[in-house]
């Protein structure tokens, strides 16, 4: 996607100048967005484990009333952060209608995103800083995360929202670590992610095919990590992307190629923003560990090859994730369009689940991996039917 954007940017397609309001939400972090919009905001930080700083945002409650409800934790995805739950702005993004609706609002940041990038011992110019999967994102993120806000609200249980990589991290967590399904009152899992056999991306799908090739290249010649710096793809955004721009039909179709058309649900108008704030970084190994699934057809630990499995784990493939042990009651979102959760591996993934609420399709026919978070129909589609059902849990 970087290298394409550059070269329509130096080829200089550019447009009349952005809406003001645009560039400033171009500029803006995710906290300076919640207040620009006449919502509390907070920072926290919290570290893991293994010595991860992370940063958490929190909207404490909607604009129309101070009280503060039952916590709501948010996680993004791949290459996404804490700001693409707020990009859509008060009618249509995800956080500010949980906290519209009561709730007290808590978005994470996976370690090595725009928030979280640094470390008690490595910097984020160390190789070592980028050595994780999404297996580390669940083993010691998540719970890191989770108990920082139980223990900051006082509160037992959260409900739990994912998008994505959110997802399989959710899965990762409660398989390894099962007592954290006691502090979960219901997890949303939005598109979905642990079997991945039947992806139709055809990015993902090369990926997987030459992840043994891009393993060796990556780790030989030390690309550790993606799309770290924003500030390029910020400027492309604001000059490729934007309306009048003869461009701006290419932004959206390198975002389609990936995770499926669907042109009538997209804000181009928003583009500039979106891509000012994403993709906001991640680890070469993610991608890694991703592509190992949809090769392997399991959902399973980090494969180091046959002999090094055996080193680590005692065994010449690496174990499963024993989904069985997730008991949190999970409620799956899924769409027909959606080329990276494909509804065979949902499927999957329901009948491993202990306690499944219920597989729910989304009534719109090009609803595809992204729409969860910057659709312009998401809010009836997928938010009001998880507002509908929180009460009950």
């Amino acid at each position: 996607m970087l290298p394409l954007l550059l070269a329509l940017l130096l080829a200089g397609n550019a447009a009349a100048d952005l809406d003001a309001t645009l560039i400033r939400d171009a500029s803006l972090t995710t906290p300076e967005l919640i207040e620009a919009y006449g919502y509390p905001s907070q920072t926290h930080t919290v570290q893991t484990e293994d010595g991860y700083i992370l940063t958490l945002h929190r909207i404490p409650h909607g604009r129309s009333s101070n009280a503060t409800g039952e916590p709501v934790f948010v996680q993004h995805g791949l290459l996404s952060s804490s700001a693409d739950w707020v990009l859509t702005g008060p009618d249509h993004a995800l956080a500010y209608i949980l906290a519209d609706a009561g709730y007290d609002v808590w978005l994470g940041n996976f370690r090595g995103n725009t928030y979280s990038r640094q470390h008690v011992r490595y910097t984020a110019d160390d190789n070592e800083f980028w050595n994780f999967s999404w297996n580390e994102n669940g083993k010691f993120d998540l719970p890191a995360m989770i108990d920082y806000v139980l223990n900051y609200t006082g509160k037992e249980k959260l409900y739990y929202a994912g998008h994505s990589m959110g997802t399989t991290s959710f899965f990762v967590l409660n398989s390894l670590k099962p007592e954290y399904n006691d502090k979960i009152r219901l997890m949303f899992s939005l598109a979905p992610i642990a079997f991945m056999n039947h992806v139709t991306s055809p990015f993902l799908k090369a990926l997987a095919w030459s992840y043994e090739f891009d393993e060796i290249l990556w780790d030989d010649l030390g690309l550790y990590k993606f799309f770290t710096n924003s500030a390029i793809l910020k400027a492309a955004g604001e000059d490729l992307c934007e309306d009048g721009a003869v461009t701006q039909s290419v932004c959206s179709n390198i975002l389609f190629l990936t995770v499926g058309f669907d042109t009538t649900n997209l804000n181009k108008t928003l583009l500039p923003v979106i891509l000012a704030h994403t993709p906001a970084g991640a680890a070469a190994k993610q991608f890694l560990h991703y592509s190992q699934e949809v090769v392997s057809a399991h959902f399973r630990q980090w494969d180091y090859g046959l002999f090094s499995n055996i080193a680590h784990y005692g065994r010449t493939a690496p174990p499963d994730y024993d989904l069985s042990a997730v008991t949190a009651p999970v409620f799956l979102f899924y769409a027909d369009n959606d080329w990276v959760s494909n509804i065979v591996d949902v499927t999957k993934l329901n009948a491993s689940l202990a306690n499944p609420v219920t597989m729910y399709h989304v009534d719109w026919q090009p609803y595809n991996h992204l729409d969860y978070l910057w659709g312009i129909h998401s809010k009836e589609l997928v938010y009001d039917v998880m507002l509908k059902y929180m009460p009950n849990y």
